[in-house]
């Protein structure tokens, strides 16, 4: 024999009735089956609904109670033909009428307790059951109705009754050996105590009638029909990539269930377990769906063997409520006292956890719960709390948990600190930890904004090990954005399949509009995503990243702004890596650039800039290479200048400056106002960027700027700024000539030498590693404790929107 439940969606309608009556029907060909149906979808929900409002006295459930009704005659005359339906719509009128006596007494007496819950919430089943087995009786199968309330007997807890197993297991086998009909229809969720009142097992009890059914009749097999394909690795709700668990223990399954996987109530197992009966669950809408095996006799594949975890399931709207105090140090009962009190109040608890020095106590319970359960502890301890030997129970709500859960977790060196690493890289705070001696489960209590985030790293760092998602928030959309966008968009295919990478551009953000899109803005879209886009400010674009609270994020400042590194400091506290291109943030006060650095380590993200400094080159990456492996930079000689080193390589007297520097501005160059380019303020910037990296305390102010342009460039426009070059050509001119004379070239340098930083004109001899650069390169050359005799010379474009965007790029895979 078989038992087949088939839940609330799969009985919402008519249409989706007879597609469970296909599968009976195929079912019962080879064996005697039970059905247990639940009621039609949202009717037991709405049957609470009109008590609550018939105990307030609003008369707004009585359209509730009509449209229910309406519903279920609709039912009759849908699955029976027109002869067959009188006595059926009679049938469900009359029953309908006894429950509107019974609304009305909540009415007149304002009360709606647990008994009378249990007594509206029964019709339900007894109704969709009692209409489908009418329906199979039409089609001409061998079926029949089973009160299976009259045979389930509980005890008097209404609203989540306790089994009597030994009567109900006696009941069940006379009824089903006395009925020899090949399907027998039952109502799930219901029964009755010792005294004929009506009962229900909870809310997901018909599950549990059929498990009940199963093991009393030891049946070959559970089947759970519902509208998803079995158990899946985490809520797809939350885990786009969630996918189904072939096969699963029923030690797995039931704490999945238990801490929130809804596709099957936790106390169903037990029976079923107890007689090693497997349980299939299976997908209404997609029979063909292999669906989730729970067994005892288990065939995973080799991957599913390899994996430690089985899947990560969550509950919402947790609280904690924690009882500490010296006075619990040693003193034997205090555990058993908490959990009496909490007990006798029918409060449940979910997590426990307690320290070593047995100091403090801390449960998780329902958010609904959690004052009651206060005040129950309060009052309980009251005379321990007056004497100072414990603290009053302190509550922490806004809560949720997630689990981890596996058989293969047991003896596996590395699982906690592989959790609790990608959880931390992300931000994640954790409030409580809670793991049984069985190893099958890691339940911690985190912030319910983080419960999203948290499945996702946690099923991708367990499940989805092929590929990782990043979530780039690019701020700046001029030469160096779309070139980096340009690159993402390219390059994307070969990160997944070698380097086991998705970037996902989440959000954009230029001076005028911002856009987001958590699933990434496909390269389609990305030409007109700002016609979609909102209102833009910095802090708001921030402010949204932080909101969205995506896993693996990074924001990536290709701007030279002084506001966008404003929010470096907020963003960074909540672990959203940063990469940046804008050179204000690593040149500011030294102070605040230490304690980028500082918040960035604290909470486990990056902050790279490698690009602050010779575009693409890798002069950054080298220094804290050189740091990292002990040695010690002694001096640095360095062209950081593209533009500056684009200038005065073709400054040779054949032209005036001027037109040198206006060749270099329409070249791309320079910013539009060439002068920040030649005053050398964004040279001294590098020089003490890499001063900074290199371990020195130095401030921007400490930094020697030798100007080369007379005062008067430095006013009005910049077309003042290219007359006033035209009037001082002798100016340049003689500086060309100084250098010309001794076999020498002009080269804009920075050095760094002693403690002490400076910038400005020099003169390059040939047999200088500086007199041989051309174009818009950059060099660096280090000397350390190393190579003191042959210095480190890192050489290359040093300017340029492409080369710029790859090493931005270059930062961003670094970051994850």
């Amino acid at each position: 024999m078989k038992i087949l439940k088939f839940g609330g969606t799969s009985v919402a309608n008519a249409r989706n009735i007879l597609l469970a009556e296909n599968m009976i029907k195929k079912e019962s060909l080879h064996n005697r089956i039970v059905v247990v149906v639940s009621a039609l979808h949202g009717v037991t929900d709405n049957l609470i609904k009109a008590a609550e409002y018939a105990s307030v006295k609003d008369e707004n459930y009585l359209p509730l109670i009509k449209d229910l009704e309406d519903k279920h005659l609709d039912l009759v005359k849908e699955l029976l033909p027109v002869l067959e339906q009188s006595a059926w719509l009679s049938f469900v009128k009359k029953h309908f009428n006894d429950m509107e006596d019974i609304y009305n007494g909540i009415f007149v007496l304002g009360e709606f307790t647990d008994k009378i819950r249990d007594r509206i919430t029964s019709y339900g089943e007894f109704l969709s059951s009692n209409i489908i087995a009418a329906r199979f009786q039409y089609e001409g199968l061998d079926a029949i109705w089973m009160n299976a309330a009259e045979l389930i007997r509980t005890d008097s807890n209404f609203a989540n009754a306790k089994v009597d197993f030994d009567t109900t297991e006696e009941n069940l086998k006379n009824y089903i050996t006395s009925h020899q009909n090949q399907i027998i229809v039952a109502p799930g969720f219901i029964a009755k105590d010792q005294h004929g009142n009506m009962t229900t097992l909870g809310r997901g009890g018909s599950d549990y009638t059929a498990a009940i059914i199963a093991a009393a009749v030891s049946a070959e097999e559970l089947q759970i029909w519902t509208d998803v394909s079995g158990m899946m690795t985490a809520d797809p709700r939350l885990a786009s990539n969630a996918k189904p668990i072939p096969e699963i223990s029923y030690h797995e399954a039931m704490e999945l269930s238990h801490f929130g996987a809804k596709v099957l109530y936790p106390p169903s197992i037990q029976p079923v377990m107890a007689k090693n009966i497997d349980l299939k669950i299976k997908n209404t809408f997609d029979p063909d769906a292999s669906g989730t095996l729970v067994s005892h006799h288990l065939n995973r594949s080799a991957d599913q063997q390899q994996q430690a975890a089985a899947g990560v399931s969550n509950m919402s709207h947790i609280a904690l409520v924690t009882l500490e105090g010296s006075g619990m140090v040693g003193i034997p009962g205090i555990s058993a006292k908490l959990f009496q009190c909490l007990s006798f109040e029918k409060i449940n608890i979910i997590l426990i956890t307690q320290g070593s020095s047995e100091h403090s106590i801390t449960i998780a319970v329902n958010e609904k719960d959690v004052f009651h359960a206060e005040n129950v502890v309060n009052a309980s301890f009251e005379d321990d709390i007056k004497l100072y030997r414990m603290a009053p129970v302190k509550i922490e709500t806004g809560l949720s948990i997630v689990a981890l859960v596996g058989e293969n977790m047991k003896n596996r060196s590395g699982i906690c600190a592989k959790m609790f690493g990608c959880l931390g890289n992300n931000g994640i705070n954790i409030r409580a930890i809670a793991q049984g001696s069985s190893e099958r489960n890691i339940s911690i209590v985190i912030s319910e904004k983080d419960t999203r985030k948290a499945v996702n790293v946690l099923h991708e760092e367990f499940f989805e090990s092929e590929i990782k998602q990043v979530h780039l928030y690019l701020c700046g959309t001029g030469n160096v954005g779309s070139k980096l966008v340009q690159q993402i968009y390219e390059q994307n295919d070969y990160l997944q399949e070698n380097h086991l990478v998705n970037l996902r551009i989440a959000g954009i953000s230029n001076s005028r509009k911002m856009f987001f899109s958590d699933k990434g803005i496909p390269e389609s879209e990305f030409t007109n995503w700002s016609e979609k886009g909102i209102e833009a400010s910095v802090h708001g674009f921030a402010n949204e990243i932080i909101s969205r609270n995506l896993r693996n994020s990074v924001f990536v400042d290709v701007t030279a702004s002084t506001s966008v590194p404003e929010v470096y400091e907020d963003l960074l506290k909540k672990s959203v890596n940063i990469v940046a291109c804008n050179k204000i943030a690593a040149s500011s006060d030294f102070e605040h650039y230490k304690n980028l650095k500082n918040t960035a380590r604290n909470h486990n993200c990056n902050f790279h800039f490698e690009t602050n400094v010779g575009a693409g080159l890798p002069v950054i990456g080298t220094i804290n290479d050189l740091m990292k492996s002990g040695d010690k930079i002694t001096s640095i000689q360095a062209v950081l200048s593209g533009t500056l080193n684009f200038v005065f390589n073709h400054y040779d007297g054949s032209r005036t400056f001027s037109e040198v520097v206006a060749q270099a501005q329409k070249e791309g160059y320079t910013e539009p106002d060439p002068r920040l380019d030649l005053t050398g303020t964004d040279v001294a910037r590098k020089i003490l960027i890499l001063a900074r990296e290199a371990g020195y305390a130095l401030q921007f102010e400490d930094i020697e700027n030798e100007s080369f342009l007379p005062e008067e460039c430095l006013q009005g426009s910049v077309e003042d700024f290219y007359n006033k070059l035209t009037e001082y050509e002798n100016h340049f001119k003689s500086l060309l000539n100084a250098a010309q004379k001794e076999g020498n070239i002009l080269k804009y340098t920075a050095g760094f030498k002693d403690g002490k930083a400076k910038v400005g004109l020099q003169h390059a001899s040939p047999d200088s590693d500086l007199y041989h650069l051309y174009g818009k390169d950059n060099i660096v050359i280090f000397k350390t404790l190393r190579y003191s005799e042959q210095p480190l010379v890192v050489k290359g474009a040093g300017a340029g929107a492409e080369v710029t965007a790859s090493g931005v790029f270059a930062d961003i895979i670094r970051s994850v």
